[in-house]
């Protein structure tokens, strides 16, 4: 069955979000490594790049199902942060923002009763608990660091 024009403008909007997120996401990266935090820079290129993946899964799904995709322009992401620490409660934030999203998607594929649209959101809805998850245990992570422990969690943060 086509994919209606409710659920296609839906994963259209979707995608912008998925794609701005890599753009964040990439930006971030750029920032760590410039200033010295090679782990953090790492876990950000892979975060980006699965963002980028959940783009194209998207756009994907849209056309498989005779729609159309359309790209439009990405609003400017932030491109400095005063610390990491800084830059992880920007990133959980935005995988707040992206889990609202997600749901609002969801209640659309739901309220069209669109079976197929509603299982690949699914998905979606559970690997958002999980990137939360992530970025709050970075985020734990920071309490009570100093500079050296700033460092510590650059390393393990880096072997994702």
């Amino acid at each position: 069955m086509d994919i209606n024009k409710t659920m296609q403008d839906a994963f259209n909007a979707q995608i912008k979000e998925e794609l701005y997120s890599s753009h964040l996401y990439l930006q971030m990266a750029y920032w760590c490594r410039k200033e010295g935090w090679p782990g953090f820079a790492h876990w950000l290129f892979k975060q980006s790049e699965e963002e980028k993946d959940h783009a194209i899964e998207m756009a994907n799904f849209v056309t498989d199902r005779g729609g159309e995709v359309t790209l439009t322009e990405l609003p400017k992401v932030e491109i400095t942060w005063e610390c990491p620490k800084c830059l992880f409660d920007t990133v959980m934030a935005h995988e707040q923002h992206i889990t609202e999203q997600i749901y609002q998607l969801a209640e659309k594929a739901e309220a069209q009763h669109d079976r197929a649209s509603m299982n690949l959101v699914d998905k979606y809805v559970d690997e958002q608990v999980e990137e939360e998850a992530s970025v709050r245990g970075i985020l734990n992570m920071f309490i009570h660091s100093d500079q050296t422990g700033v460092a510590i969690i650059d390393g393990l943060v880096g072997k994702r």
